[in-house]
């Protein structure tokens, strides 16, 4: 038992360095320590990164969110703009339809006057062509807006206007001008029914509110 004893002391005084026992149990206390703090550190590291993940995905989620609210109130701006409820101002075109010249010992006068359904032939292609917002002599149209002839007058939304009837949109000039004036399409069908038209580009176009809006 000696003998055994005597070589398993040598064996670990090989693994120490030639120190007492005090200070080589107080290294390897520190060692023990170093080793926790290192695992503590090792687990806070992960639960940083953790953390850090989720701050991320409730910026991407906020994000998102600030991007829907962002969506809705422009889509509220354009149904607001669609309704005729705010004032815009843009880029567009402005058309007028003048009757045409007659001699009314020789002519019908309903022949060269300027109807409804010309005007609603302008009105519907500037709104397929992607115009937001129009106006007939300043009158901002919506969705529900009606447009009736009486004689040398229309009457929009029950407010009548003499001719020339000048119809404002708001959109794309290029477009909205290449629409109507396409071979065989408004243009040339007004001006076969004795309608003076006439087509101009704007860079700044102004349109009230509907009154009362």
């Amino acid at each position: 038992m000696a003998f055994s004893y005597h070589l398993t002391q040598l064996e670990m005084n090989k693994g120490k360095p030639n120190v007492s026992d005090g200070q080589w149990e107080q290294t390897l206390a520190l060692r023990n320590q170093l080793i926790n703090e290192e695992k503590t550190n090792r687990e806070l590291q992960k639960e940083l990164s953790q953390k850090q993940d989720l701050v991320f995905k409730n910026e991407k989620d906020l994000s998102k969110e600030a991007e829907v609210y962002e969506n809705l109130a422009e889509d509220a701006e354009k149904f607001r703009m669609f309704l005729g409820k705010v004032k815009v101002k843009g880029k567009g075109v402005k058309i007028t339809l003048t009757d045409g010249a007659y001699d009314p010992k020789e002519d019908n006068i309903n022949n060269y006057l300027v109807h409804e359904h010309h005007v609603f032939k302008v009105v519907n292609e500037l709104y397929i062509s992607g115009a937001a917002a129009v106006a007939i002599n300043g009158q901002r149209l919506t969705s529900h807006s009606y447009i009736i002839c009486n004689g040398p007058v229309i009457t929009v939304d029950g407010i009548e206007h003499p001719a020339p009837f000048i119809i404002s949109a708001i959109g794309d000039p290029e477009v909205l001008s290449s629409s109507i004036n396409l071979i065989g399409g408004v243009k040339d069908q007004l001006v076969n029914d004795n309608i003076i038209f006439t087509l101009e580009k704007d860079n700044e176009i102004v349109l009230d509110p509907i009154l009362g809006s």
